[in-house]
C-alpha cells in the first residue's frame, strides 16, 4: 500500500510517500506560510523523484487539525482533489496525534502545544505504553496557565513538543521547573511520515473515507467567524 501525505496545518509544509515499513520520501519546509505556492510542487517533485504517478498512491492523507484555518484548507483541498482525480479514499489525522508519534516509545507524558494565539493552545495528551501510544487527554483548546496547573496537578514528567514550544518554553520552565522536558527540534515540526504511518494503520483498519465528505476539524471558531458574530450581536443588540 502507497500512502501520500501531507501537513499544512502550521507554517511548517509537508508531504511524504510510504509505501508499507517503507519510508520513500519526505519534504519538509518551514519558512513563511505560503503553501497555496509550495504545496502542489512538492508533491510533484516528491512523485517525481519517487517515479511514481498519482495513480500509483492507494490512499491519501493529510492533517485535518487543528491548526491554521487556511493551512488546513489548503492541505484537505489538495488531498481531496487527488483522490478525486483517481478516485481512491482519504484518510484524515489529527495534526496532535502527528506530532505525538514524532517521539516513538517516549517514557515521558507527550504534550504537543500549537499556538493558538492570546496565551491560547491547541492541546492533548499521549503516552506510550508496549509500543503503542494511547491519548489521556483529548483534543481542546486551552489556556496556557489552565494547562501548565493542570501538568502541575498530574506531578510527572513532560515531553512537550509542537510550534508552540518555541513561544512558550520559558513560561513552560517557570511553571513546571524539573518536570518539563522538550522534544528535539526536527521532532518539535509537523511531519507528513507521522500522518502517512497512521494514516495506514486505519487504512488497514478499513477507516477511510470519500473525498466527498472529508473536511478540516476545527477546535474553534475563525477569527472572522468571531468577529462576525460579535459584530452580528451588536448590531443585533
Amino acid at each position: 500500500m502507497k500512502v501520500l501525505a501531507v501537513d499544512t496545518s502550521s507554517i511548517v509544509a509537508t508531504a511524504a510517500i510510504l509505501e508499507d515499513d517503507k519510508l520513500i520520501g519526505e519534504y519538509i519546509l518551514n519558512h513563511k506560510k505560503t503553501h497555496s505556492q509550495k504545496l502542489m510542487p512538492m508533491i510533484k517533485e516528491i512523485l517525481s523523484s519517487a517515479a511514481l504517478k498519482v495513480e500509483d498512491i492507494d490512499v491519501f492523507a493529510a492533517a485535518n487539525g487543528p491548526g491554521s484555518f487556511t493551512g488546513l484548507r489548503i492541505g484537505v483541498a489538495t488531498v481531496k482533489g487527488l483522490a478525486h482525480a483517481v478516485n481512491k479514499p482519504v484518510v484524515g489525522i489529527s495534526t496532535l496525534d502527528g506530532l505525538a508519534f514524532n517521539l516513538p516509545f517516549c517514557q515521558y507524558l507527550v504534550c504537543p502545544i500549537m499556538d493558538a494565539r492570546r496565551e491560547q493552545v491547541y492541546n492533548a495528551l499521549y503516552k506510550w505504553i508496549d509500543k503503542t501510544f494511547y491519548m489521556v487527554e483529548g483534543y481542546r483548546g486551552i489556556s496556557l496557565e489552565q494547562l501548565i496547573q493542570e501538568l502541575k496537578a498530574r506531578n510527572e514528567k513532560v515531553m512537550f513538543t509542537g510550534d508552540g514550544v518555541a513561544v512558550f518554553r520559558d513560561k513552560l520552565v517557570e511553571g513546571l521547573g524539573e518536570l518539563c522536558e522538550f522534544a528535539p527540534v526536527s521532532s518539535r515540526m509537523q511531519r507528513a511520515s507521522s500522518i502517512a504511518e497512521l494514516a495506514m494503520q486505519k487504512a488497514y483498519r478499513g477507516e477511510t473515507e470519500s473525498y466527498m465528505t472529508f473536511s478540516p476539524f476545527y477546535l474553534r471558531k475563525s477569527q472572522a467567524e468571531r468577529e462576525y458574530e460579535k459584530k452580528c450581536g451588536e448590531e443585533c443588540g
